[in-house]
């Protein structure tokens, strides 16, 4: 599943695309029974109409979801953008896409052929299409207000602090963790605890900090704690810049696959040596994950 670096790419590569853009008409697959799993709120119906004619403000990323304020059509401006990444104006809408586990966002010529399980068809002003193509349907599309979406159970009531970026400090991090009482990886991909960081980059994180994610939060050492935070930006400001990990499927906005996981130290390598002590790493599964973890480097 696309996690917090694949799902930055693919934001870096279509914002500059998308920016200012209107939506000239959309077409959604026929099959109803995939337009209902994968229009998540409002109804099929409704997305296409509320979305047609709209502008999109920009494009931002909030967690794991690609986030589009658009255009406020009464007051042809577009409105702020909080915190949560939703629109502060009033009735201001915005588009979410979640890729779930093999969704692709990405921008084609009209005249090529879509690809196989291609769902939504966007035509912009440019020409150009914004498609959305998704092959086992785990993703969601959104359109509404925050509030709106949050109500409908559509969109989390609460997600936790961006980890990267400075949004959250060293300081905030260990707070955070300390009042924990769970196992240091139920942590980590707890949403409403930290926002986009998944299993690929929470087993990647322990393991350069020392840690064991079977660990408890509360009993983490100040050391420990500052070594996990520091862990945790390397491994997501690396992979941004390697443009993400293509474990199954993903690829970029552009279609191209990332390259991290060449680089991945722990992750789907279990039973393999561990690179650092040549010790077999272990595998285990742990908040319902695949962990994998090396039983000497991490304590």
């Amino acid at each position: 599943m696309p996690e917090l670096p694949e799902v930055e790419t693919v934001v870096q590569d279509l914002r500059p695309q998308l920016s200012g853009r209107r939506i000239e008409s959309l077409q959604l697959t026929r099959d109803r029974v995939i337009q209902d799993r994968l229009i998540r709120y409002p109804t099929a119906r409704q997305f296409v109409q509320r979305l047609r004619g709209r502008t999109i403000a920009s494009v931002a990323r909030r967690g794991k979801y690609i986030v589009m304020p658009l255009l406020d059509a009464a007051k042809g401006q577009a409105a702020a953008q909080g915190e949560d990444g939703s629109p502060n104006g009033a009735g201001a809408q915005r588009l979410i896409v979640h890729l779930g586990m093999t969704g692709h966002l990405r921008l084609w010529e009209p005249e090529e052929a879509p690809v196989k399980h291609t769902h939504v068809r966007v035509r912009l002003d440019t020409g150009l299409e914004l498609r959305y193509d998704d092959q086992r349907q785990f993703g969601r599309l959104l359109l509404g207000k925050h509030d709106e979406l949050v109500a409908a159970r559509a969109f989390p009531a609460r997600l936790g602090p961006e980890p990267i970026h400075g949004d959250l400090t060293e300081a905030e991090f260990a707070d955070l963790i300390h009042a924990r009482r769970r196992p240091v990886k139920s942590a980590l991909l707890d949403q409403s605890l930290l926002a986009g960081l998944g299993n690929i980059y929470a087993d990647e994180a322990c393991f350069r900090a020392g840690i064991r994610p079977s660990r408890w939060t509360h009993r983490l050492t100040v050391g420990e704690r500052r070594a996990l935070y520091a862990a945790i930006q390397d491994v997501l400001e690396n992979s941004i810049a390697a443009r993400g990990s293509s474990i199954i499927d993903y690829v970029d906005g552009f279609g191209l696959r990332g390259t991290n996981q060449e680089k991945l130290l722990v992750y789907g390598r279990s039973g393999e040596p561990c690179l650092r002590c040549g010790t077999p790493l272990q595998g285990t599964r742990l908040a319902g994950r695949g962990t994998v973890y090396c039983r000497k480097c991490q304590r």
